[in-house]
């Protein structure tokens, strides 16, 4: 097979991964400039560093000859799909000359099971030894460690690697049993401790020896499919908060599931992802790692799940009104950030304003506070930032108002894939 076909073939393979985001751009070759971002260039997708830079990536998987048979999965062992593997130089080489072409600045690399978690890993570390130590690529890699890999490559990995990720996929053991027969909570979560040790073990061994070899300095993460099986928000909310505590990962993907299997135990081939849960489920993962919320907090088992018509903290807001009015010019930085429409960085801002003297409801626009979310909630100098005082009722459409605008979308209608 074709180098090409084989990207292709694996290119797409690897776009349900939703560790990456890719911006659909599509710019051909130009001349006197470097770089394209066309359809022929497969596997090129974006993502974005800790400062902010957009980084692409090539992202693509060593194999889709897989083993396993993950009822979700269109790689799964039955299916009926092109298989392709690359060979580990082969790879390498892709990706150093996709690099000197300035296509891509590092490598999203992942791979179906082809035979075991250790074969394939060890085909995995092959080609990213040969970009580190052959061709000296110092750019940015992120490796997905296989569940059931043995510990001893898993810190190869992971000393080449700068991210390493294990996908939990389904969000219970229950699911696991069912619709990915060959995985286990015990072969997913053993990975994922060991990398949570070694990175610590990484970090302090650097405070002793400026030269000791770091071990995933970018840290780990974990997808989890939403609506492939029955599990609440509540659910999956919980289990998110208490991956991010007990195994310090950096972040937690969601990924709708998307029908590309027939099978009895899966949602139907004609229903749509649930894109709008997974946009309020990314919304309530930003409350728990940057606003202080804790998973009890926003669901509880009267609700279990989120109003796909407001996002998680207007919820809250409206479920708590014993909590408001907020004032702004006395409340401290946590209290302000759980009024709707104030981010941290507009928090920040408005504690720093107001040393200067009382903040009035214009000021706050200025400082970037959300007023359309936000003047139910709060008062300035003890006067509502609204002229009028609203029942439960009133806000609530006000808001849901504020919201379909947001997403471009009516009432119960499906959110793009591109909103």
């Amino acid at each position: 097979m074709e180098l090409l076909d084989k990207l292709t073939i694996l290119a797409d393979a690897a776009k349900y991964d939703a560790a990456c985001t890719s911006s659909g751009a599509r710019r051909g070759h130009r001349a006197g400039m470097i770089g394209c971002t066309s359809s022929s260039v497969a596997g090129c997708c974006h993502t974005f560093s800790a400062d902010g830079r957009c980084v692409t990536l090539l992202k693509v998987l060593l194999s889709n000859d897989c083993s396993y048979e993950c009822k979700y999965c269109v790689n799964r062992r039955s299916s009926d799909t092109r298989r392709a593997t690359f060979e580990p130089r082969e790879l390498a080489e892709l990706t150093i000359g996709f690099y000197r072409r300035n296509y891509i600045e590092g490598l999203f690399l992942s791979s179906a099971v082809l035979g075991s978690p250790d074969r394939t890993t060890e085909r995995m570390i092959e080609a990213l030894r040969i970009l580190r130590e052959e061709y000296r690529f110092n750019g940015y890699i992120h490796a997905k460690a296989i569940p059931g890999t043995s510990s001893e490559l898993v810190t190869r990995l992971g000393l080449l690697a700068d991210r390493l990720s294990v996908n939990i996929e389904l969000p219970s053991e229950e699911a696991l049993r069912s619709l990915a027969p060959n995985k286990t909570k015990r072969a997913i979560l053993a990975p994922m401790k060991q990398i949570r040790d070694e990175v610590i073990e990484s970090k302090e061994e650097l405070v002793r020896h400026r030269s000791a070899p770091r071990f995933a300095p970018a840290g780990q993460a974990t997808q989890l499919i939403v609506g492939a099986s029955g599990e609440s928000d509540r659910h999956i909310l919980s289990l998110t908060e208490s991956l991010y505590e007990r195994y310090r990962l950096k972040r937690v993907f969601y990924s709708a599931y998307v029908p590309v299997v027939e099978n009895t135990l899966l949602p139907a081939l004609d229903t749509k992802p649930p894109l709008l849960r997974e946009h309020r489920l990314y919304q309530a993962d930003w409350l728990l790692r940057f606003y202080g919320f804790r998973a009890d907090e926003l669901l509880d088992e009267s609700r279990p799940d989120f109003d796909p018509r407001l996002d998680p903290k207007c919820c809250w807001a409206l479920r708590h009104p014993e909590f408001f009015p907020v004032e702004v010019n006395r409340a401290d930085y946590e209290t302000l950030l759980r009024v709707p429409g104030m981010g941290v960085v507009s928090a920040r801002r408005v504690l720093v304003a107001r040393r200067t003297g009382p903040l009035h409801a214009d000021d706050l626009r200025k400082l970037g506070v959300v007023m359309k979310r936000a003047q139910y909630f709060l008062t300035c100098s003890g006067r509502l930032a609204t002229p009028m005082r609203l029942s439960y009722a009133g806000v609530l459409g006000c808001l849901l108002a504020v919201e379909r605008a947001s997403l471009h979308v009516e009432q119960g209608e499906q959110l793009s894939l591109f909103a």
